[in-house]
């Protein structure tokens, strides 16, 4: 029996959540959603059942924390511009915390009744740290972060603050600064490569847990005594701990595994650090997750390739898990839709890559399918099985999708993840051709009509493919990508100042290195482009700026080469409103069935 054939407003019908907070009694859950079109924020009442629509904007507002009253703060930036503001959420009226123009604000975390938050108010290339109480919303500086430090935890005392200091993408270092003293010490010395990253302080404030992989390929867990700085590893399990919070009694914590891009979450005694419970496989990604106050309930934040997110909660005594939102919508079926699977190859030079398979649907008898190689941004990002309206439209309408974790991707090993390091369109850009002819050998796929998609580094890779591997792809879709290095590394955001030089180090110094990264820029190459191009850019991306899409597609219809070119007036860097988004998948299947059909 053939699959039902979606349309995308079907498909994007379900809602996505992006972000949630509970309420210290556990009865109320904030959530955001993109229910209305755009994110607006809705409560859920657990003891009545009832979800209520609470805000109604244009914008985005993602929900961050709520206070006893059942006020609440959440952050929203204006068109995608990525400058958030936090604002304040009481009886009805919204009130803007960081009313500061051009900068950017954040919600950091909450110690008891005080919520930090970051912001760069007082120097737009770093974030310093500020807090506040409910009772008079004033904002007090905290530490100010001179030197570009990654803001951690705070301990419950509320006297240390973790700091995480990169060196490379590949090495960096915790510090730890006693506001009571001001000091600021080093608590990760180390010789060779490592990466360093504080998780969460234990209750009494006299332990530091972090993760790293300074023992091996993968990011462990940790357990520092601060007085001794004295380290013990405590938890290694074979894939990377990516993220973990304590329950506010301190006798248990939740980590997040990224276990071959599906997460698992494991919850362990702090007492013993051994596990409360089985762990939970999600079968797709987490975006959030948190304890109840009493301890006694774990809430998360999941979706997976065929469900979009949703908000559950488990019961640490009971190990009950209760299914908190329904966001599919009535009219799809789950059993319709593309799972997600990996599948590896080896590469050009013996390297095994994975990557996540989506099978096509609705393939007529005896016919191999056109496929899509699917590049993920960064660089260092990776194609996880999240639920992707986009992925699941394609694939439903007949086209294999690969999403391809090429070299240079997160989530398998540090040396996995630097393999591409000053190499960032050669070394990678050949691991996705090898990826297009190793679905050339499934018996499935027609190995004549493969194409390449990407959004950002993903969008690059997809010029950089049309450009220096000009016959290996039928026909490119790029989002928002890079055509020109120089120009995007030198005008990066300011607040991006503390990773500028890892984006150095990993692709190339504009100052120093100009001639290398024009070599591998495809906008001084286009001439070489000879492929169907379709091309998808925000307005307002202060990442990519809207200029390295203009170029390339005037560069090619110069040329007289098939260019197709939209462009969205109220988004930034990737796009959030239904509206946009149903505009650019319908333009995105189109181009593929009329370029590989």
């Amino acid at each position: 029996m053939a699959e039902k054939k979606y349309t995308i407003e079907e498909l994007m019908e379900n809602e996505t959540i992006a972000s949630f907070a509970v309420s210290a009694d556990s009865r109320k859950i904030l959530y955001s959603s993109d229910k209305t079109g755009n994110y607006n924020v809705f409560e859920l009442d657990q003891e009545k059942g009832r979800h209520i629509q609470i805000t109604s904007v244009d914008e985005n507002p993602l929900v961050s924390f709520i206070f006893e009253d059942g006020s609440f703060i959440f952050a929203m930036d204006k068109g995608g511009d990525e400058l958030h503001h936090l604002y304040l959420f009481a009886d009805g009226e919204i009130r803007d915390l960081t009313p500061f123009e051009k900068t950017k604000s954040g919600f950091h975390m909450s110690v008891g009744d005080k919520v930090y938050y970051y912001s760069n108010r007082i120097d737009k290339s770093r974030f310093d740290l500020y807090r506040f109480n409910q009772g008079d919303l004033e904002s007090e500086l905290v530490f100010e972060n001179r030197d570009l430090f990654e803001l951690g935890p705070i301990s419950s005392d509320e006297k240390l603050i973790a700091l995480r200091k990169p060196r490379t993408a590949n090495d960096s270092d915790i510090y730890l600064y006693n506001s009571v003293t001001g000091d600021i010490k080093l608590l990760s010395p180390h010789q060779s490569e490592g990466n360093f990253k504080p998780l969460f302080f234990s209750k009494d404030s006299l332990k530091l847990y972090y993760v790293s992989d300074s023992a091996g390929e993968f990011m462990t867990l940790w357990e520092m005594n601060i007085e001794s700085s004295v380290s013990e590893e405590i938890l290694d399990l074979d894939w990377d701990i990516i993220a973990g919070r304590m329950s506010e009694d301190g006798e248990s914590a939740v980590l997040v595994l990224n276990r071959d891009g599906f997460f698992e979450l494991h919850v362990i005694e702090t007492k013993s650090n051994s596990l409360k419970i089985p762990p939970i496989k999600t079968g797709g990604v987490v975006y959030d997750q948190c304890f109840s106050k009493d301890g006694q309930l774990l809430y998360y934040l999941c979706d997976s390739a065929t469900s979009s997110p949703n908000i559950f909660t488990i019961n640490l005594e009971t190990k009950k898990t209760k299914k908190l939102t329904d966001s599919m919508s009535q009219n799809v079926n789950s059993n319709d839709l593309s799972e997600a699977s990996v599948l590896r190859f080896v590469s050009y030079d013996g390297l095994e890559v994975p990557g996540i398979f989506y099978p096509p649907k609705n393939v007529p008898a005896g016919e191999k399918a056109p496929a899509v190689v699917w590049v993920h941004g960064g660089p260092g990002g990776q194609s996880l099985p999240r639920y992707n309206p986009e992925i699941q439209f394609i694939a439903n309408h007949g086209y294999a999708i690969y999403a391809v974790n090429n070299r240079g991707s997160s989530g398998y090993g540090k040396s996995f993840f630097k393999a591409a390091d000053h190499k960032h369109g050669e070394a990678d850009l050949d691991d996705c051709v090898e990826a297009a002819r190793y679905l050339g050998t499934l018996d499935s796929i027609d190995e004549e009509r493969i194409a390449i998609n990407g959004g950002s580094y993903g969008g690059f890779m997809v010029l950089a493919a049309l450009a220096f591997r000009p016959k290996e792809f039928k026909a490119g879709i790029d989002l928002f990508g890079v055509s020109n290095w120089v120009r995007t590394l030198r005008e990066v955001p300011a607040w991006w100042k503390a990773i500028k030089d890892l984006l150095y180090t990993k692709i190339g110094n504009p100052f120093e290195e100009e001639e290398y990264l024009k070599s591998i820029s495809p906008l001084f190459h286009a001439e070489r482009i000879e492929r169907p191009l379709l091309v998808l850019q925000g307005v307002n991306d202060p990442r990519v700026l809207k200029v390295e899409s203009d170029e390339i597609v005037e560069s090619l219809k110069k040329k007289g080469v098939p260019v197709e070119y939209v462009v969205f007036e109220d988004e930034g860097h990737g796009f959030k409103k239904k509206v946009n988004r149903i505009k650019g998948a319908n333009a995105m299947l189109a181009f593929l069935d009329k370029y590989l059909r």
